[in-house]
C-alpha cells in the first residue's frame, strides 16, 4: 500500500511540473549564401544527428512570408533555416528576417530563440536584436562574421567603379562577377569597416539584448582572420555594446561553412 500511495505521488508530482520548454534555433546565411548553404556544408546533418530536427524553410514572397516545411527528422528542438536576398543591403534582410521570426514565434509561442548567423548574416541577425524584433531571443552564434567590417568591401567596391562601356568588357573578363559585385552594392556599402556614417558604426553603438554571445572565428594561418574577415572582426567583443561578453570558438578553415562548424554550434546549442 505505500509502495501504491508513493508511486501515485509521483505520478501526480510529474503532472503538476512544468514540462521543459524546447528550443528553437534559426539559421542565416550570408552574402551570396543561401538557405541551402547550411545542408550543402554538412552543418545541418551534424545538427538533426545531434538531436535538432529541421521543420522548414522560410523565405519571402509577395504575399508576406512562406514557411516550406521539411518532414522525416526526429528531435527535441526545432530547426529552422531562412532565405534572404543576400545581395540587399542590410536593413532590407533584416526587415525580412523579422517578419520570418514573427512568424516563428507564432508557431513556437514562449520557445526560446537561438540565432545562428554565417558571415554578414551575423550583422543581419544582430540589427534584427538591436530592434527588439526576435521574442525571446535566447542566445546569438555567430560564424566569421565581419562585425567591425571588412576591408574586402571596400575593395569589392573600387572594382564596380568602372564607368560603361568598359564596365562590360571588365564583366567578360571577370565571368561575370563585376555585374554581382554591381547588384549588391548596397550590402557591401553596409560591410566597409565602422566608422562615423556608416551602418556598422551605428548597430555597434547600439545597446543589445542581455542575451548570450558565441562568436566562430577563424584565425588563419598567421592568426590574422580568414581571406574576408580579419580575426578581430570576427570577435563580437570587439564591438563596444558586447565587450567582454562574447564567448569565443576557433574553427581552422576557410570563411565558407563546414561540418567542424556544425560540430561548435551543436555544442553550443547543448548548453541552457
Amino acid at each position: 500500500m505505500n509502495i501504491l500511495k508513493a508511486a501515485i505521488a509521483a505520478l501526480m508530482f510529474v503532472g503538476l511540473a512544468p514540462l521543459a520548454k524546447a528550443d528553437v534555433a534559426v539559421l542565416i546565411h550570408g552574402y551570396l549564401g543561401s538557405a541551402s548553404s547550411w545542408e550543402t556544408s554538412g552543418v545541418n546533418a551534424v545538427l538533426v544527428e545531434k538531436g535538432w530536427k529541421r521543420a522548414g524553410i522560410l523565405r519571402a514572397d509577395p504575399y508576406g512570408v512562406e514557411l516550406i516545411p521539411v518532414v522525416g527528422d526526429d528531435g527535441n528542438n526545432t530547426l529552422y533555416q531562412v532565405e534572404l536576398p543576400s545581395l540587399a543591403p542590410m536593413m532590407i534582410q533584416a526587415d525580412l528576417l523579422q517578419a520570418m521570426l514573427q512568424q516563428i514565434s507564432k508557431l513556437h509561442p514562449d520557445e526560446p530563440v537561438t540565432l545562428v548567423a554565417h558571415s554578414a548574416g551575423g550583422i543581419v541577425a544582430r540589427i534584427a536584436l538591436v530592434r527588439g524584433g526576435v521574442t525571446h531571443a535566447k542566445r546569438l552564434i555567430t560564424v566569421a562574421s565581419p562585425h567591425v567590417g571588412t576591408g574586402r568591401a571596400i575593395q569589392a567596391l573600387e572594382t564596380t567603379d568602372v564607368p560603361y562601356p568598359f564596365c562590360l568588357v571588365q564583366n567578360f573578363f571577370s565571368g561575370g562577377k563585376t555585374r554581382v559585385l554591381r547588384e549588391s552594392r548596397g550590402a557591401l556599402i553596409d560591410l566597409v569597416p565602422a566608422r562615423p556614417g556608416t551602418l556598422l558604426f551605428w548597430l555597434n553603438s547600439q545597446k543589445h539584448p542581455d542575451i548570450a554571445y558565441h562568436s566562430i572565428i577563424r584565425t588563419g594561418p598567421v592568426g590574422m582572420g580568414d581571406e574576408l574577415v580579419p580575426v578581430f572582426s570576427q570577435d563580437m567583443n570587439s564591438i563596444q555594446a558586447i565587450q567582454g561578453k562574447s564567448h569565443v570558438t576557433v574553427v581552422n578553415s576557410s570563411h565558407i561553412l563546414n561540418m567542424q562548424d556544425g560540430v561548435e554550434i551543436a555544442r553550443i546549442l547543448s548548453h541552457n
